[in-house]
């Protein structure tokens, strides 16, 4: 177990946000270069997503900075949970940024003008949303590998902002085709940007949900699946039961607790040797980013059926292991 998140995942997570956040400024600048050529509403929606996405991406390289810092006395638990705050505020501001293009697109169904230069922009909105694209697939599978609830957000942020250029794309692209036919279709620009604003709009509020979720340490069922099955496979004749098993994430670290009942009359010797065998294996299976309570309890009568350890204070005969699943290894008796 690592005192400190610092280094490894922590730096590799610190890194890839710092490229979100110069990639942001760079597509920026060129959404809002599309705009002022083309005088799209679509467009210039789409660059004030991006003016988001940079703030979100800074806040963010904030955010993994103080995760990264070692615990200390006042933060026991270390500085992980920063995450959960920089998502939830990048989700809000996904959220704002949907409201804007919503607005925008009411105010030009409401008081249409022209849109000049398609071309030109169409070509560098599509750089954007493919330079878009890629940093945020990677970003979001760099995040969940290093269990970076911030680098995943700002991810899905950047895909969201990609799913929205891939529609004024199609739209802008429609428009321009049907212009060059001599058809007046000025109302698909609004359209296709009040469509796109009600996706980003649920992409802003499922973030803000995940983020919530966190700080409430609602349980992982993932994680606590994935602890079930290595207890089950490595299970020792020692471990009668396991009950009580907390799961938290707190950005990079993972803090496991559990219960152990051991057989009656195994020494404190024996007992600490069943724990660092159990840290070792929990740790081999999630890295050095785990922080492992044990809390070993001796048996009692009730759970002499459950035990296949000889001993002289048995009770009744041995009848079979207990069934380790979600249900009882996370029940608190």
């Amino acid at each position: 177990m690592s005192d400190s998140p610092k280094g490894g995942l922590c730096e590799d997570n610190l890194r890839v946000q710092k490229y979100v956040a110069i990639l942001g400024i760079s597509l920026m600048s060129m959404k809002f270069i599309a705009w002022l050529i083309t005088d799209s509403v679509s467009i210039l929606t789409d660059a004030l997503e991006s003016i988001v996405n940079v703030i979100a991406a800074l806040v963010g390289v904030y955010a993994l900075y103080l995760s990264c810092k070692p615990r200390d006395v006042n933060h026991p638990y270390g500085h992980g949970k920063v995450e959960l705050i920089s998502s939830s505020v990048e989700g809000v501001m996904i959220i704002v940024a949907g409201i804007m293009i919503l607005m925008q697109s009411i105010s030009r169904l409401l008081n249409p003008e022209p849109v000049q230069s398609l071309d030109i922009g169409l070509i560098l909105i599509i750089v954007a949303a493919i330079a878009n694209y890629i940093a945020g697939r990677y970003a979001i599978k760099k995040g969940r590998a290093n269990r970076s609830v911030a680098l995943v957000a700002s991810g899905k942020h950047l895909c969201s902002d990609t799913y929205s250029s891939a529609g004024i794309i199609i739209g802008l692209g429609l428009m321009l085709l049907l212009s060059h036919m001599g058809y007046d279709v000025w109302w698909i620009d609004p359209i296709v940007a009040a469509i796109f604003g009600c996706v980003i709009l649920f992409t802003g509020a499922k973030v803000v949900m995940d983020s919530m979720n966190g700080v409430m340490d609602r349980m992982d069922e993932q994680t606590v699946n994935r602890v079930i099955e290595i207890i089950n496979r490595e299970r020792h004749d020692h471990w009668i039961d396991v009950h009580n098993l907390r799961v938290i994430k707190h950005g990079p670290m993972i803090h496991i607790e559990m219960h152990i009942v051991l057989p009656l009359n195994m020494t404190l010797v024996d007992q600490d040797r069943e724990f660092s065998e159990m840290k070792d294996i929990v740790i081999s299976e999630f890295g050095e980013y785990v922080d492992l309570i044990l809390m070993g309890e001796s048996c009692n009568g009730n759970m002499c059926r459950f035990c296949k350890v000889v001993c002289d204070d048995r009770k009744v005969p041995f009848q079979s292991l207990i069934e380790w699943d979600i249900d009882t290894v996370t029940d608190e008796t």
